[in-house]
């Protein structure tokens, strides 16, 4: 987590969250994708390929980052109408697919065509199970060809769809019908009209094989449509799906316009929302269908909460994969979509290498900074054991922090977070559990907070062959590929997790349990260092900037600081708590330090790491835990450095970490 300061996902920012139209091809990363074959060109932003197939003009619009299991959205007739809900999808990974069959009204010809254009797309990559989109007479298209393959059609959302030819384009009913498409109809499907009358293949037939392959189904459709009117064709269905214990959820626009007859409409923005939910619903798979997360006492508090009108504010605590851009900014735009009721505002308190003890002394001033918390987001597991800390100390400052945050506001929810490493995916194929997640696990269990194993996940998928270690977490770090496919784990948990709390009632604040280790940093805060007394040899400095050259990280960087460089420099410290330590620079000039407690022996502690070398690397020591009460204090000098570490004796000291009880 320290070899790179950052992380660009820019492409992932500007493409998926918010495409930008006019962007090219070569925008896209390559290995993103299965490859596809034809013409270039703009879709929206997204790359959009044109070829044939099985003689069929066809066309394939690519995500920027695609999703793991690569999930895809075929739509039926009408490819840019309504394309709300495919551009959504597309920020989701998925791919958008289309195949021109438009005037054989979902015929046996047409289906014959759609079954070798899967074959095509499966060939390349795409997912087992397809969600399918069917628009107006896209209706009989996509029922269908999931009639006829129940076993890869993951869910079907249809706009205004056909339920019944003799509604349209017969105009059989109160409909306004289409007297050349309905000869056009019989000719493609070789009936007479009495035939057609008989025909038992409408998609309101079709509910029986629907209900028992359980595939759900969404309709969104306008009430005064006189084309397509619903009551001929989508509560038709509605109500047979329902007889055989299925479900149909239909979406209501009141009118749409007088130039369609009804037909059109805008398409409200909560209803994009709940359709690109729906189909996300539905597709996100997993691994043999594992799931890595568990809910406990879930997420009612936050959802209450961020349902009501008002100010709301949601945190993220971690380290440089919190910081860096990526995933953290795909689940503020999705809970901006899930709440608009409410102005949300977001609290990035990631900062490259921390882990659980940091969190637990600055969860203060960096989460709550600016004020209570409804919600937040903890990721600790992959600085927590690389940076080396003992199965204690993690579980020390991973209760610590919880408890802090839940004494603070016993109404907020907590989501712990357990991100991958290789040393992890080791562990976990070996059949054990990391002991850093065991150790977070306990913490989540004892205070009933969901979490999720992304380390589990990862290497589930990985070992699965759906993408690389090597080309997708570089050096720890998601590439946009990863920091989508840990945007969609999280979305996944808030999925369960609230449609649990739909229909749970838990009191509106916790009652606290007793601490695990009354030990734990609880009460865990930054101290300034100029709250310490100098003996000899520190001094401050305001705006404290390294003249080596070596890099640095936010926060401890043109930031006061007490400052000593050579052996023998001395300072002491009176405070009241259970625990006191250091947070430093540890630069490639960091030396070691003696300290003692309440005129106990010294002991000694060497601040230069691993990465110290080229990196001013912000480093928490706490020297002394489990203190008895009352009133402290703390001697703290320069040691003399040792024959390997000739050179190095500067102590920089950004805070004194006190947890402080009475």
């Amino acid at each position: 987590m320290r070899k790179r300061a950052g992380l660009s996902c820019l492409a992932l920012l500007g493409c998926v969250c918010a495409p930008v139209v006019g962007q090219s091809a070569k925008q896209v990363p390559a290995s993103t994708s299965p490859a596809f074959p034809g013409t270039v060109s703009d879709w929206h932003g997204f790359v959009r390929r044109d070829f044939e197939v099985d003689g069929r003009a066809c066309r394939v619009v690519v995500p920027a980052v695609r999703a793991a299991e690569n999930p895809w959205l075929w739509r039926a007739r009408f490819p840019d109408f309504h394309a709300e809900v495919d551009r959504r999808l597309l920020a989701e990974g998925f791919h958008i697919v289309y195949t021109n069959t438009d005037g054989m009204l979902g015929s046996p010809r047409a289906m014959a065509h759609w079954d070798r254009f899967y074959a095509f797309l499966r060939e390349r990559g795409l997912a087992r199970k397809v969600a399918l989109e069917g628009v107006s007479r896209g209706g009989l298209f996509v029922y269908r060809w999931a009639a006829q393959n129940p076993d890869k059609v993951a869910c079907i959302y249809a706009d205004t769809p056909v339920c019944d030819i003799r509604s349209w384009p017969l105009g059989q009913g109160r409909g306004i019908g289409d007297a050349d498409t309905w000869q056009h109809l019989l000719s493609e499907y070789s009936f007479t009209h009495e035939q057609a009358l008989a025909w038992n293949g409408n998609p309101i037939d079709l509910a029986a094989p629907l209900v028992a392959a359980r595939i759900p189904l969404l309709h969104l459709v306008s009430e005064n449509d006189r084309v397509v009117p619903p009551r001929e064709n989508t509560y038709v269905l509605r109500d047979r799906v329902r007889a055989l214990g299925g479900e149909l959820e239909v979406l209501s626009v009141p009118e749409g316009t007088a130039e369609s007859h009804g037909h059109h409409f805008a398409v409200p923005p909560a209803f994009v929302d709940r359709a690109t939910r729906f189909v996300l619903e539905h597709t996100a798979t997993t691994p043999g269908g594992a799931v890595f997360h568990h809910l406990r006492e879930g997420l009612v508090r936050s959802r209450a909460r961020l349902q009501a009108p008002g100010k709301h504010r949601i945190a993220f605590l971690g380290g440089s994969i919190t910081h860096n851009p990526g995933w953290r900014e795909l689940l503020a735009a999705e809970l901006r979509r899930r709440f608009p009721q409410g102005e949300l505002e977001f609290v990035n308190a990631g900062i490259p290498s921390m882990g659980s003890t940091p969190g637990a002394f600055r969860i203060e001033r960096d989460v709550f900074g600016n004020g209570p918390v409804d919600l937040l987001f903890v990721e600790a597991a992959v600085n927590d054991s690389t940076n080396g800390r003992s199965n204690q100390e993690q579980l020390r400052a991973m209760e610590g922090l919880v408890r802090h945050a839940l004494r603070r506001d016993p109404g907020m929810d907590l989501v712990l977070l357990h991100f991958v490493d290789p040393e992890k995916m080791a562990t976990i194929r070996s059949g054990a559990v990391p002991a850093v997640i065991a150790n977070h696990e306990r913490v989540a269990e004892h205070y009933g907070l969901p979490s999720l194993d992304l380390a589990r996940e990862v290497t589930a998928r990985i070992d699965a062959g759906e993408f690389s270690w090597e080309q997708d977490f570089p050096d720890l770090h998601p590439s946009p590929f990863g920091q989508l496919l840990y945007y969609r784990g999280i979305r996944r948990l808030l999925d369960a997790a609230w449609r649990v709390a739909e229909t749970t009632d838990v009191p509106a604040v916790r009652t606290l349990p007793a601490a695990m280790d009354a030990a734990c940093y609880e009460r865990g805060r930054l101290v300034d260092p100029s709250a310490a007394m100098v003996v000899r040899d520190f001094h401050r400095v305001d705006r404290w900037r390294p003249t080596d050259g070596a890099g640095t990280r936010p926060g401890f960087v043109d930031v006061p600081m007490l400052v000593a460089e050579q052996p023998g420099a001395e300072l002491t410290l009176r405070f009241r708590g259970n625990a006191v330590g250091l947070f430093v620079a540890a630069g490639p000039d960091a030396g070691a330090i003696e300290w003692s407690i309440d005129g106990g022996d010294f002991a000694r502690q060497d601040l230069f790491t691993p990465w110290s070398a080229g990196l001013h690397l912000p480093w928490a020591y706490v020297l002394a835990a489990g203190l008895p009460s009352g009133e402290h204090g703390l001697v703290l000098r320069v040691a003399m450095p040792l024959a390997s570490a000739k050179g190095r004796s500067a102590v920089r000291i950004a805070h004194f970490l006190v947890d402080e009880r009475e």
